[in-house]
């Protein structure tokens, strides 16, 4: 009875098959009325092509089953089992063949082999319209190989069906060589085109998807670190001038305009950030990264050495700057924070460093913390690094280093000393 189950199972599979048929047969349609509709042209390429596309062919074995009715054949049962045998494992290798794994399976292989030596007996115990079971071999075998290995199967599989043609029917039935050849090597190249068509449309979609999420993602690091920085600091100036209103007006005053100021460039560097054209300045990080530190009753310690850097660069280390002076204001508890740029012709190293407690920065903005990843991403992706954690010496150190490109080598260095108490 295991046969019976097998029989069951190919039913089954053929139905599964129809089912998606129709289904991606729908989306198409569905596709093609949509474009007609916008006048635009229909990006879905329609329903892949399965099984149910090689069947009709079978109908070239109608002159076969036509013998077989008249009586024109001899023994009827056995070619009425080898007919059905043929057709059975037709079927079988076509709808195994649309997918890679099971077209690749030592099963189909065998099942195309047998359906070979089924081919040669009938057509040469038979002859006549029982010869045209070669170009619906080679149908089967274009579908199934496709591959190195194709042109050789099938010009050994024409010269089979040349020799047996021959000597059933002499050189007049040389054509069915040809259309064994024919069918086999057309059937290869058209699937093997829609296939590479196929995954090419899937590889676009794939990057397009990846595009967006990468786009989301620049966004989201963009937002996080313009906004953290930006309310750290008018929180920070806005303390400054509540402490200095009692007692001096014009200092107070002072941060309010700064507050102003600070919030004007954050609304503009939002705007250039949702449109992706933003290039921070590293001196301009520097120079706010003074006043931010300064307001917290921080000494801010900046020094610099080393060639001038392409924009890319001082965009990226001005993130960095960025997000950790944020840090340092909101978690340290610092009375001092150094940040020293060091480069020379191939490399650049940033390092801020606090000595403060540590325990804040670590714990909430930390290696593990939101700002700090996207700044590790942004780096990785330029070929950098950035380290981050306690210094041991005590306080919190955030480290980045670059590759750089540049034409001269400049020094200078500028320290700005700590403020008196």
């Amino acid at each position: 009875m295991s046969w019976m189950r097998g029989i069951t199972c190919q039913i089954r599979q053929l139905r599964a098959a129809r089912a998606q048929w129709r289904a991606d047969m729908a989306e198409f349609k569905t596709a093609q009325k949509e474009a007609r509709r916008t006048g635009e042209r229909p990006e879905h390429p329609g329903p892949p092509p399965t099984g149910f596309s090689l069947l009709p062919w079978l109908l070239m074995g109608l002159g076969s089953f036509s013998n077989l009715l008249q009586g024109k054949t001899a023994n009827p049962w056995i070619g009425a089992l080898g007919l059905l045998a043929f057709n059975s494992l037709y079927i079988n290798v076509v709808f195994r063949s649309f997918v890679k794994e099971k077209r690749e399976a030592v099963s189909t292989r065998v099942a195309l082999v047998v359906m070979g030596v089924i081919t040669c007996g009938l057509a040469l115990g038979y002859g006549g319209s029982w010869l045209y079971f070669f170009p619906l071999l080679g149908l089967a075998t274009g579908a199934c190989l496709r591959g190195p290995r194709l042109g050789q199967v099938g010009l050994a599989l024409t010269a089979l069906a040349a020799a047996v043609s021959v000597f059933r029917a002499g050189w007049d039935a040389i054509n069915v060589a040809y259309g064994t050849f024919l069918s086999t090597m057309v059937t290869a190249a058209i699937l093997s085109l829609s296939e590479a068509v196929r995954e090419l449309r899937a590889a676009r979609e794939e990057l397009a998807r990846r595009a967006v999420a990468e786009e989301r993602m620049r966004f989201s690091r963009d937002l996080h670190d313009l906004l953290g920085h930006t309310l750290s600091v008018i929180v920070v100036k806005s303390e400054a001038a509540r402490r200095l209103a009692p007692r001096d007006m014009a200092a107070a005053l002072g941060q309010i305009t700064d507050i102003e100021s600070v919030g004007r460039q954050a609304l503009t560097e939002i705007r250039e950030a949702v449109t992706g054209y933003r290039e921070g300045s590293l001196a301009t990080e520097l120079d706010r990264a003074r006043s931010a530190l300064s307001a917290a009753d921080i000494d801010p310690v900046v020094r610099q050495s080393g060639p001038p850097l392409n924009p890319q660069t001082e965009a990226l280390l001005g993130w960095v700057v960025r997000e950790s002076v944020t840090n340092v204001v909101r978690h340290s508890g610092a009375a001092r924070c150094e940040i020293t740029l060091d480069g020379v012709l191939d490399r650049v190293r940033l390092t801020v460093a606090d000595d403060g407690t540590g325990a804040g920065t670590g714990s909430a903005e930390g290696v593990g913390g939101t700002g700090l990843k996207g700044l590790t991403e942004r780096l990785a992706a330029a070929g950098g690094s950035l380290r981050a954690g306690p210094s041991p010496r005590g306080g919190f150190t955030v480290t980045a280093e670059l590759p750089v490109e540049s034409a001269e080598l400049t020094s200078s260095e500028v320290t700005t000393a700590p403020r008196a108490r």
